[in-house]
């Protein structure tokens, strides 16, 4: 007989038991209804969000510019804020290219891929397939048998077998395995975004650090172009009898330093880059950021940020999401864990054809079936099965005190980056009211050191005075600038929990199932 008539005999004959009696198929269905309402009754506890410790107000609000409490304020693209192209730029490159967020997006794939993995378990397993044996019995076993022939036979066995096993779901252990798998994806979700948002909060740190280094970079450079004419005076007063030898050798002391100082700011300036060549998943070698200062327009750029009520916090940070689906997670596997002290029961079926002869292995006649439930129940395991529940009930407890933990970190990112702004900002305008009083004492004290009042020393004293706070004044644009994204970071930067995936999977399983 051909290889293709087989298999075609084979195909038809499975169809054939597909078509099984209205009696049958009620048996199966009513076993299905059964099996999901008594899974209503899951083991273990049903999740409930822990309590975390939820102040009424930020205290650090005090005095801030009171903004609309809307998240969508913020948005997604929060750095558009600053209003600066190239770190607009520089951010859209994060998400294509930054290797920890392609590596926590994987993550994310994988914990999905565990999801549908877990529903799998609703379903019944079912396998079908086809074999062929040949034996020979004893004589001694012949004789035992009932048959006419008295020497041992040879007999051929073909066989289609098609079998099924269905655990049913009565104490819930699959539908806690599916919820701790959701919960599970979910707090992968929340870690993508955690990467995400702090990738693009640490490349603007940076950048806004770098570009406070440009500024005192051009500030130094200001002064040594000074020094360099101070030096050119003080040489010419020297020749002229006026000024001593000392004076010019502390005006070259003090454009050598300077110079010194302009070339370490460059230092830093090269790790900052570097930092964000990592960050956008360029090579160092190829990457680099052009001089730009901070200006005053960066300084009025500074955007409104609006920090809401604390309670709004809690859905906001995806690391708290995270932390709260985790608890979720355990909270699950307390029940899984809690199952394994019920019987498991399971439906078997089988069907399919079987004879000894090759022309009669597919007839009607050769059929067979079964159908029946088991129940097997573990009887004696050395304490397993209450060590495990205990091992879960106090990874659930851990998952808590970490949720807890998360929550208050957040509430104090958000207080320290609200006082930080707060102070830096009076901070700022003194520091702008001592380099203006610097740069005047500076003017009157050459003027003076012209007329032969003083001598160079105050110069030197009053124009270091005038550089250092020039700095300060620069630094502290760059905290302000940098305050910000972590203030915008401490409040979620435009996330929402409620742009989780599988939020509303749950009901979807409890209706399909």
């Amino acid at each position: 007989m051909a290889v293709s008539c087989i298999f075609s005999k084979i195909i038809i004959a499975i169809k054939k038991l597909l078509r099984l009696r209205v009696s049958r198929i009620i048996y199966l269905v009513t076993a299905a209804g059964v099996s999901a309402a008594l899974g209503g009754c899951a083991a273990g506890p049903d999740y409930v969000r822990p309590v975390a410790p939820i102040p009424v107000k930020y205290k650090e609000t005090k005095g801030w510019k009171v903004a609309r409490p809307d998240n969508a304020a913020i948005g997604r693209a929060w750095w558009r804020l600053f209003n600066d192209p190239l770190l607009d730029s520089l951010e859209t490159s994060i998400t294509i290219s930054n290797q920890d967020i392609i590596q926590a997006e994987a993550q994310y794939r994988q914990a999905l891929a565990l999801v549908k993995a877990a529903r799998a378990g609703y379903f019944p397993v079912i396998t079908a397939g086809a074999s062929y044996a040949r034996s020979r019995s004893t004589a001694s076993s012949a004789r035992n048998t009932p048959s006419l022939l008295a020497s041992p036979a040879t007999v051929s066995d073909y066989s289609v077998p098609v079998d099924a096993t269905w655990d049913l779901d009565v104490w819930g252990r699959i539908r806690r395995t599916v919820e701790a798998s959701r919960a599970g994806a979910q707090a992968s979700e929340a870690d993508l975004e955690s990467a995400r948002l702090s990738a693009q909060t640490l490349l603007a740190q940076d950048y806004f650090q770098l570009r406070a280094l440009d500024t005192q970079g051009r500030i130094l450079n200001a002064a040594v172009t000074a020094y360099q004419e101070s030096l050119r005076l003080t040489k010419n007063r020297y020749e002229s009898g006026i000024a001593s030898m000392a004076d010019v050798l502390q005006a070259e002391t003090q454009l050598k330093t300077t110079q010194a100082q302009a070339v370490d700011i460059g230092v830093q300036r090269a790790q900052l880059e570097h930092a964000i060549a990592l960050l956008i998943g360029k090579p160092a070698s190829d990457f680099s950021i052009p001089h730009t200062t901070l200006d005053e327009e960066h300084e009025d750029n500074l955007p409104d940020i609006p920090a809401g009520l604390p309670s709004e916090l809690l859905e906001r940070r995806p690391d708290i999401a995270a932390a709260e689906r985790r608890v979720a997670e355990a909270n699950a596997q307390i029940g899984i864990a809690e199952a394994a002290f019920y019987p498991k029961i399971t439906l078997n079926a089988s069907a399919g054809f079987q004879s000894s002869s090759l022309s009669k292995w597919l007839a009607w006649p050769s059929r067979f079936w079964s159908v029946g439930p088991a129940i097997n129940e573990t009887v004696f395991e050395g304490g397993l099965r209450r060590a495990l529940t205990d091992e879960a009930k106090a990874a659930y407890d851990a998952n808590v005190a970490s949720y807890r933990q998360t929550v208050l970190s957040g509430f104090q990112e958000v207080e320290d980056n609200l006082a930080a702004l707060r102070i830096l900002g009076e901070e700022s305008r003194m520091q702008d009211e001592a380099v203006k009083s610097a740069e005047k004492t500076v003017s009157v004290i050459t003027n003076q050191y012209k007329a032969g009042i003083v001598s160079y020393l105050n110069v030197i004293n009053a124009q270091t005075t005038a550089l250092n706070n020039k700095r300060i004044a620069a630094q502290i644009t760059g905290r302000r600038l940098t305050a910000a994204v972590l203030l915008i970071k401490a409040l979620g930067g435009g996330w929402d929990a409620s742009a989780l995936s599988l939020n509303n999977a749950a009901s979807q399983t409890q209706r399909r199932f």
